[in-house]
């Protein structure tokens, strides 16, 4: 069992940053590791992959949406993935969750189902 709890979320204008983080714990080193994602869900809409990061953090994926303004990294060393949103917009409002993926793991954003373990979620709110 992986536990994920995310942090860093809050409320900015239009134009503004914030730094989510989701701490792993728990079966962090069972098997050949994880594929890290950030997913959102904003009230009425599906839930959207924001982007994703694989096991060895060489390879990423971006929704088209958050291309150039928003980037996914993480730090093995403390089990610690982040999502560093840079030119926020209105329509970046959701909630933002952590999720992984077992290996071997595909690292996809279009497909939240292939995620195993999911954090409670994080608020993000960009006011215009």
């Amino acid at each position: 069992q992986v536990y994920l709890v995310e942090s860093g979320g809050g409320s900015v204008q239009t134009g503004g940053s914030l730094r989510l983080s989701c701490v792993a714990s728990g079966n962090t080193y069972s098997g050949r590791g994880y594929c890290m994602a950030w997913f959102r869900q904003a009230p009425g809409n599906a839930r959207e992959g924001v982007a994703s990061i694989s096991i060895g953090g060489h390879s990423t994926a971006y929704n088209d949406s958050v291309k150039g303004r928003f980037t996914i990294s993480k730090d093995p060393g403390i089990n610690t993935l982040y999502l560093q949103m840079n030119s926020l917009k209105p329509e970046d409002t959701a909630m933002y969750y952590c999720a992984a993926e077992e290996f071997p793991c595909t690292g996809a954003i279009i497909d939240w189902t292939v995620y195993n373990y999911w954090g409670q979620g994080t608020q993000v709110t960009v006011s215009s």
